[in-house]
């Protein structure tokens, strides 16, 4: 695939969001996003499973301003690889109000941590989708926990719910916190209070655990998508979100998942997405924590939002 002919069917990210209804708290952190290129400028990785549109840094944080959030974890996409060039440069061009998340090989040198963890990263990503990734080697990531936990940083696991079950001991297994992407990916149309999700909450309740209740418009099967206006969007997801955040108020991060990779059924309006909150974190003492106070704490310990 060429770097700059999207695959076929790429919904690009919306690009006239509406504004939120919902105020976000002064110092809002996004703790879940991405840039992608421009192609132009850094380019995709050749085993790459996608190629996505262009969404650099300037349209990332011109998103955010809009939106109202003053603070932001880049998280390095797929589509680049092992190459974080893009996600650095992006992190390095905020003033102080980005962190970054990498991919790094299991070879990396203490020196090019170092450079990594100057640079503002505080984590590494572990992908177990098996469409975004050909193998995950529970090795290699083993060793590159080792290699990452000196520095305090964390590693961000991206899994399927259903695939907990054959991950969690190695998850238990690393010398690191864990922070989990989009709430383990469970089935929505299981009981928010049934088998499935249970296990996920007790295995969160017994490590070192942080969740993005992030990505509704990934797990949602009934929606309606958050669109035109929609206040009530993906109604089958807000049940998981908020048992999360009742049950760990304060291990949760949020985060908009711009520009949305992969999505296949519409584009959210991220406009729409904001004014999702308040169905999962209904009051303000939950919201200031999963927005402001935990991801400060983690992301800029011992700093004032």
């Amino acid at each position: 695939m060429d770097a700059f002919t999207k695959t076929p069917g790429w919904l690009d990210w919306h690009s006239n969001p509406s504004k939120p209804r919902f105020q976000l708290p002064a110092g809002t952190v996004d703790s879940h996003c991405h840039v992608f290129g421009p192609g132009a400028q850094f380019p995709f990785a050749p085993e790459r499973k996608y190629t996505p549109c262009d969404g650099g840094k300037e349209d990332l944080f011109a998103l955010l301003d809009h939106l109202g959030v003053s603070r932001n974890v880049i998280v390095q996409a797929t589509c680049h690889g092992a190459d974080n060039s893009a996600m650095v440069d992006a992190v390095q061009s905020s003033g102080g109000r980005a962190r970054g998340v990498a991919t790094v090989r299991p070879d990396i040198s203490t020196a090019e941590l170092l450079r990594l963890d100057e640079a503002g990263v505080r984590g590494v990503r572990f992908n177990f989708l098996k469409r975004l990734v050909s193998s995950a080697p529970k090795e290699d990531l083993a060793a590159i926990a080792r290699k990452i936990a000196p520095l305090g940083w964390h590693v961000v696991v991206y899994f399927e719910g259903e695939d907990l079950g054959e991950l969690e001991g190695f998850f238990g297994s690393l010398p690191t916190p864990l922070v989990v992407d989009h709430m383990g990916r469970p089935d929505v149309t299981k009981p928010a209070d049934g088998p499935d999700f249970g296990r996920f909450l007790r295995f969160v309740d017994q490590n070192d655990v942080w969740v993005k209740v992030s990505c509704p418009e990934r797990l949602s099967v009934s929606g309606p998508p958050a669109l035109n206006g929609e206040q009530h969007a993906y109604t089958d997801a807000v049940p998981f979100g908020r048992r999360v955040i009742e049950e760990f108020p304060d291990h949760v991060l949020w985060g908009t998942d711009w520009p949305h990779p992969n999505l296949k059924s519409h584009m959210p309006d991220d406009g729409l997405l904001v004014d999702y909150i308040p169905h999962i974190a209904v009051t303000t003492e939950q919201q200031h924590k999963l927005l402001v106070a935990n991801p400060m704490r983690l992301y800029w310990p011992g700093e004032d939002a």
